[in-house]
């Protein structure tokens, strides 16, 4: 362990003779260069740590010996460009982290002889194109190129990776995804593409059946594909929000689906079947819509609800249409009042009245569940007594907005 010391440089002629040393610390220090010997007699070691020094280049000619090699970081350095062959001795590298250094280019063949990596960090770099160069590494799980200047994903972007399961790229200035990027990787499970403006068609995800977590915002979609939940059956949460969508498809084969998020679209009409049988939905947002109804099938689970913002949407909901719900958004103020008593409206002045705390109520409540019983000295258990008073809470936790105010049954039925 050498870390955080003030080395500027490393021996240049006599070799480290360690062959069983396994871990090497050389982080944090002022290290400009690594001389091509230095490393060659540590034909065992698994972990090098480079990271938070001055390297302008790869250390090519010093890692030739390391073929033991599993894990190494070159982050937070000065790095511009990675040559090709850079790492073609280390076989048996799984992490490789680069991020934070001022990579702008990447030679076609820079990730050549790695054949055991599964982690490769590229973030918080000047990358102005894609790294194709990661077509090389058949076993990647997890590649990070985030905050970096990359504007377009290619076609079949990631057509040698297929055991992808993590791929991070927000922070980018993408505006163009080739349709077929993301096919056939399928064991990913998480794929965000936000502000890609140039999107017109849904991503074809042909072979990607593991996605869990979708989300492609401020695009230019107009609809969606009618197999979706075909190609997507573990889709947990979709959230298209800010696009151009018109129409929706049934999502009745999305049995997954735990929040769905379409605010500020151009839906109108919603079919009948298009949330059938999604008992596992609990979050639906189509807040900014243009919508004149809603269906209702499906819908029993929900327990956040968004719809404000949708003014021909005007008629009145019913509190036994969403049986577990906890906070919902209408578009009007009287569509609350059957989740709250309208007639029980108070002033101000009226409430500063009440001495008594909303605890306090809710005790009364519970205990008007579960009275003390004087003729036999029975007493509430104590473990009974809190779970009435948060079953209690639950009951009356309802959030709805706009609050409604004092109204008549004449404005209600208005």
């Amino acid at each position: 362990m050498l870390q955080n010391n003030q080395l500027e440089r490393l021996p240049s002629e006599d070799l480290w003779d360690l062959p069983n040393l396994l871990s090497l610390r050389l982080d944090a220090n002022l290290i400009i260069e690594v001389p091509a010997r230095t490393l060659s007699g540590m034909r065992s070691l698994r972990h090098l740590w480079l990271d938070d020094n001055a390297l302008t280049e790869i250390p090519v000619s010093a890692l030739n010996d390391l073929s033991s090699l599993q894990a190494m970081t070159l982050a937070l350095n000065r790095i511009t460009h990675i040559p090709d062959y850079a790492f073609r001795n280390l076989s048996n590298l799984v992490v490789l982290h680069l991020h934070n250094n001022m990579i702008r280019t990447l030679g076609q063949n820079c990730f050549e002889g790695l054949h055991s990596l599964e982690t490769l960090e590229l973030n918080f770099n000047d990358l102005e194109e894609f790294p194709v160069a990661i077509r090389t590494l058949a076993k990647l799980q997890e590649l990070g190129f985030h905050n970096n200047n990359i504007e377009a994903i290619p076609e079949r972007a990631f057509v040698g990776n297929p055991l992808l399961q993590t791929i991070h790229f927000y922070e980018n200035p993408i505006q163009f995804v080739g349709r077929s990027a993301f096919q056939f990787l399928p064991k990913l499970h998480t794929l965000s593409l936000n502000g890609a403006t140039e999107i017109r068609e849904f991503p074809d995800l042909k072979g990607t059946t593991s996605l869990q977590v979708l989300t492609l915002t401020r695009a230019g979609l107009t609809g969606l594909p009618s197999d979706l939940c075909h190609l997507l059956p573990k889709l947990r949460v979709l959230e298209l929000s800010h696009n151009g969508i018109e129409e929706l498809p049934s999502f009745h084969r999305c049995s997954a689906l735990q929040e769905i998020g379409l605010q500020h679209n151009l839906i109108s009409e919603i079919e009948m079947n298009t949330f059938q049988q999604l008992s596992s939905l609990r979050s639906l947002d189509l807040t900014g819509n243009l919508l004149r109804s809603l269906p209702l099938t499906g819908l029993t689970s929900l327990t956040h609800l968004k719809l404000k913002g949708n003014i021909a949407l005007s008629h009145s909901f019913r509190d036994e249409d969403f049986p577990n719900i906890r906070v919902i958004e209408m578009p009007y103020a009287y569509q609350c009042c059957v989740f709250g008593d309208c007639n029980s409206y108070k002033s101000a002045n009226q409430w500063e009245e009440h001495t008594g705390s909303e605890e306090d109520d809710l005790q009364k409540k519970a205990l008007s569940l579960f009275p003390i019983h004087s003729d036999n000295n029975y007493d509430l258990d104590l473990e009974e007594f809190q779970l009435a008073i948060e079953e209690s809470k639950l009951q009356t936790s309802i959030q709805c907005t706009p609050i409604s105010g004092k109204l008549n049954q004449q404005q209600i039925l208005n």
